[in-house]
């Protein structure tokens, strides 16, 4: 076969050992569809298999050649390949769908996290599921998407005949259908919301050429009549010193084109939204397009609408809760160019925008950027390789921002990218920082105090109440009690899949399991048919305390007129559900949000004068390095809900440990007491940002030999760490901790294992992993997973 092109084609096999693509010739008939980005059939060991073209190239050798220059771009090829030894594609199945930097993110994320190529490019393929083949009637094969049908709305508009039509007086459906189309095209859903239906109208009136009726694509997942209130607003009339300042920064990475990285470092309130607001202006008025990330679905409603209040329908947004037909429509916005800015959690960032000219990571501190199945990528490091590629600005914003990013920003690079850190220490107009107080849970506890609220918090409340304001309280364990206890023999209800404590749910009586789902019911001491698995007594005493239990003391508290609104994982599953909740405490006239973590940052209340944590322990305690640094960011974001308005702000925290350094940043609004506590002990016990953390997991039913599979590749992995060049300029070599049993043993009726290693910045630590994985090679019955910069340890 005379080769008219050929092309480097990733096969869609989810397996580490084909994490390098594969050379095929393109036939005459093909090569005008066989671009990069195209869907393609392939034979490989004799089989028909779905592919990816990455690159193209006239002779087999330029693709060698493009991949020895840049092997970030294109990955690994092989050289001196026989051009009649090369098999051809077989089809084109369908043509590109994803964005202009997809082949080498993909390259570069399955090489930096240890995963499969095929995961990988999977980020960047429209919503809706995996493609498969089809084999037809005929032999030949198809590619079959997921059956997601798209939506269509059909549009009323006057024909130029239909102009001066003057509907008789007794028709007054006509004379309502001619009102509303006198100031354009209207949709039939528009007309029935405005005067019910009106379909036989339509019918009549189009038969007379009066009007005419069009069919169009619709976009599902568009829906501004519910955009939260405190949502929508007017740019400023101007900046403050900050926002000039942040502003001026991206224009300066912009203008140097090496994908430079802008810090910018506000107060909670400071106005760093409205910075991303003017930036991307900017980029869209040079025909250009952005992505803005946020952390929690929850921030989405008033993200959107202040986007969409500046930007109208060109916004499209993109998260998990939407619907397999919403997704695959804000997916469509987006590809087809109907939407040019796109809002929404971490997976918008391989949402496919053409000619990217911006990406915004909002509250870039969040964990939630850190993805927990593979490809385990951060948000923030691919967003920064995006950027370095196309030669864009990446803009990450936060109050707290990161011990990562402050490091980068004082070294001033990282990985050939500036990092430049702006301040915004101010609130713009009147707002101020609100004042904190510390309220010492130990005196209350001395003084007679049995309360879930402390004295301070507890009048604080009812002032809120008295004057008709808002109020949010903190409380970062959902549910009723955090676990069962027997008063007789002491033994705590686990899950029989798991390790774990159950925790105790008092609206549905049951046990549930945080780490696999499972439910079990019950009902404790003193309900009737309690009683301890282990020794069958009925004291079974519910232990701790959740947001089922914080909600019924607030309403026992409060008049009856304070709405009490809880939102955790509970009250948030159903699809909406955090908006619905947050449109309930907008148009609430006086108010209480109770809730875990997700209302700690993003929201924006004016009427909101108070802020109540009610025990700021939870989170100091947790076997983690990072958990002091979560600790601040928490108190630090969930305080900056306050005050927001013209009325000042409150916030009182409720502890035991009143003279942590965390609670006395936090109440002394300043970071440096925390942060240098926590850099001397970070740089002490080696820990980001001055090593590079990865987690190696294995994990299997048969105790056994995960343990064995977990210790070879352990012994294999220190072996070529020691074979890497080494970086004297760190002071340290690499250090492998482990195997061990995991914090939580099993999970899933799987027996976990897991190794740690700490190494320099920027040493290659992941060919050191792959290299092991392939020597080892993969076992029946055991799993491995690689998390590099891992966030979660347990």
């Amino acid at each position: 076969m005379n080769a008219a092109a050929y092309v480097l084609v990733a096969l869609d096999i989810p397996s580490r050992a084909l994490s390098d693509p594969f050379t095929y010739a393109v036939p005459s008939d093909l090569v005008d569809d066989a671009v990069p980005g195209c869907t393609v059939l392939v034979d490989f060991n004799h089989r028909p298999a779905l592919g990816y073209v990455l690159a193209l190239a006239v002779t087999p050798d330029a693709l060698s050649r493009r991949a020895s220059e840049d092997p970030s771009r294109t990955g690994r090829a092989r050289r001196g390949l026989d051009p009649r030894k090369i098999k051809p594609i077989s089809a084109v199945l369908a043509g590109p769908a994803c964005s202009d930097l997809f082949a080498e993110i993909s390259f570069w994320m399955s090489r930096e996290y240890v995963a499969p190529l095929s995961e990988c490019l999977r980020l960047f393929l429209p919503p809706g599921g995996t493609p498969r083949l089809r084999r037809r009637d005929d032999g030949s094969y198809t590619l079959e998407r997921p059956a997601v049908p798209e939506a269509h709305e059909r549009v009323v508009s006057l024909t130029p005949e239909g102009q001066d039509y003057v509907p008789p007086k007794t028709a007054t459906r006509q004379r309502q259908l001619m009102e509303a189309l006198a100031c354009g095209p209207v949709t039939t859903r528009e007309l029935n919301l405005l005067y019910t239906d009106l379909s036989a109208a339509i019918r009549s009136l189009a038969k007379k050429g009066v009007v005419r009726v069009d069919e169009r694509r619709a976009w599902r997942g568009i829906d501004d009549a519910t955009t939260l209130s405190s949502a929508k607003g007017t740019a400023p009339r101007q900046l403050t010193k900050g926002q000039q300042a942040a502003l001026s920064a991206i224009d300066a990475a912009a203008q140097g084109g090496c994908g430079d990285v802008v810090l910018i470092d506000g107060v909670t309130g400071s106005g760093k939204t409205e910075v991303y607001l003017s930036a991307i202006e900017r980029v869209l008025s040079r025909g250009r397009t952005a992505c803005v990330l946020v952390p929690e679905i929850s921030l989405t409603a008033q993200t959107v609408g202040r986007f969409r209040s500046r930007f109208g329908q060109a916004v499209a947004v993109f998260h998990s809760r939407l619907s397999a037909g919403e997704r695959l429509d804000q997916w469509d916005m987006v590809r087809s160019g109907v939407a040019r800015v796109v809002v929404g959690a971490r997976s918008a960032l391989f949402c496919p925008l053409r000619d990217l000219g911006l990406i915004v990571i909002d509250e870039e501190h969040e964990q939630s950027y850190k993805q927990g199945s593979s490809p385990r990528y951060h948000a923030r490091e691919v967003a920064a390789q995006m950027a370095r590629l196309g030669g864009f600005p990446l803009v990450l914003g936060s109050a707290t921002p990161s011990a990562e990013a402050l490091a980068r920003c004082r070294q001033g690079s990282h990985l050939g990218q500036h990092w430049t850190r702006v301040e915004m220490p101010e609130r713009p107009g009147s707002a101020k920082l609100p004042d904190i107080i510390v309220a010492d849970l130990r005196r209350e506890f001395s003084g007679g105090g049995r309360s879930v609220f402390s004295r301070p918090l507890r009048e604080a409340l009812l002032e809120v109440a008295e004057r008709r304001e808002k109020a949010v309280l903190l409380h970062n364990r959902r549910g009723f009690a955090p676990f069962l206890m027997c008063r007789d023999c002491g033994c705590v209800p686990t899950c029989k899949h798991c390790s774990t404590a159950l925790t105790y749910h008092e609206r549905t009586h049951t046990l549930e399991c945080h780490t696999c789902g499972s439910v079990y019911h019950v009902r404790p001491y003193p309900a009737a048919g309690s009683a301890c698995p282990k020794c069958g007594s009925r004291y079974l005493a519910k232990m701790g305390m959740g947001t089922q239990q914080v909600e019924d003391a607030l309403v026992a508290l409060l008049p009856d007129d304070v709405k009490v609104i809880r939102m955790d994982a509970d009250s948030t599953r159903g699809k909406d559900a955090h908006k619905q909740l947050l449109e309930e405490f907008d148009a609430a006239e006086c108010a209480v949000l109770l809730g875990t973590q997700m209302i700690a940052k993003g929201l924006d209340f004016p009427e909101v004068t108070l802020v109540g944590v009610v025990i700021a322990d939870y989170a100091l305690k947790m076997p983690d390095f990072r958990a002091q640094e979560r600790a601040y960011d928490l108190l630090e974001q969930v305080a900056g809900r306050a005050g927001r308005g013209d009325n000042p702000g409150r916030v009182i925290i409720q502890t035991y440990l009143p003279n942590d350094p965390v609670i006395q940043a936090v109440a002394k609004h300043d970071r440096a007491l925390f942060v240098e506590h926590d850099s001397r002990q970070r740089r002490e016990a080696l820990y980001p940002p001055y090593v590079r953390l990865t987690n190696v997991l294995v994990w299997g039913r048969n105790e056994a030999a995960a343990r064995s599979y977990a210790s070879e590749l352990a012994r294999i992995t220190a072996r070529n760490l020691e074979m890497l060049p080494q970086m004297p300029s760190s002071g340290m070599s690499p250090l492998l901790m482990g195997p061990t049993s995991c914090v939580i043993e099993r999970a899933k009726d799987n027996f976990r294992f897991h190794f740690i290693i700490k190494s320099p910045v920027g040493l290659d630590v992941s060919s050191a992993i792959s290299s092991a994985l392939s020597e080892v090679g993969a076992k029946p019955g055991i799993n491995v997973s690689v998390d590099v910069d891992a966030y979660d340890m347990m």
